[in-house]
């Protein structure tokens, strides 16, 4: 059994010119038989979200098993030490030489557990992945900023920050093709049919 569990509902917050002036990823905890991956741990404003999320279910973070970084910015990754017993994934990319703590560094699709699997989706930036999930009752993607608003995909446009709009595009409708759910990376998860 499959199940998804929203942490923490990430936002960003922009001014009229498109300036980011505000930005917390949402964080999403995937359980997959006795796997518990956390995919982005979000920024530190959004701690108190994540520990009462935590206590809700039931679940100490230190049981965390996996923690995915769909990439490298801050909003999404200030919250590792939460789970210091997690295996950290991410794809390869520029910040990959970061100092932050044994990462495991991947640069080809791979299988965390059944049912879930790391996709290289670029586009936001070279380094994006997203994590598709086979439900036992839809298929879900928690995409990162591959698609950070549901008004991307609703609009079939590319972030507003890209390193490549094309391979943004392309991306969204690879996430697009497999996804009945997707998990954006700053709002709530949303029905793709």
């Amino acid at each position: 059994m499959t199940v998804l569990d929203i942490l923490a509902v990430g936002m960003l917050d922009r001014s009229e010119t498109g300036e980011v002036l505000e930005a917390h990823s949402t964080s999403t905890l995937i359980r997959s038989g006795d796997s518990m991956i956390v995919v982005d741990t979000s920024s530190k404003y959004m701690r108190p979200a994540l520990r009462t999320s935590f206590r809700e279910l039931g679940i100490f973070p230190k049981d965390v098993d996996t923690v995915v970084i769909t990439h490298w910015h801050d909003d999404h990754l200030e919250n590792l030490d939460m789970y210091p017993n997690a295996e950290i994934y991410a794809w390869d990319g520029p910040a990959a030489d970061a100092d932050l703590r044994n990462i495991n560094i991947i640069n080809d699709e791979l299988k965390l557990c059944d049912g879930v699997t790391l996709v290289h989706t670029p586009g936001h930036t070279m380094d994006s992945t997203s994590v598709f999930v086979e439900g036992d009752d839809r298929r879900y993607a928690v995409v990162g900023d591959a698609i950070p608003l549901e008004e991307n995909y609703r609009k079939m446009v590319p972030p507003r920050l890209n390193v490549d709009p094309d391979l943004a595009m392309k991306s969204i409708k690879s996430i697009a093709g497999f996804a009945d759910v997707i998990v954006p990376g700053h709002g709530f998860p949303f029905m793709t049919r």
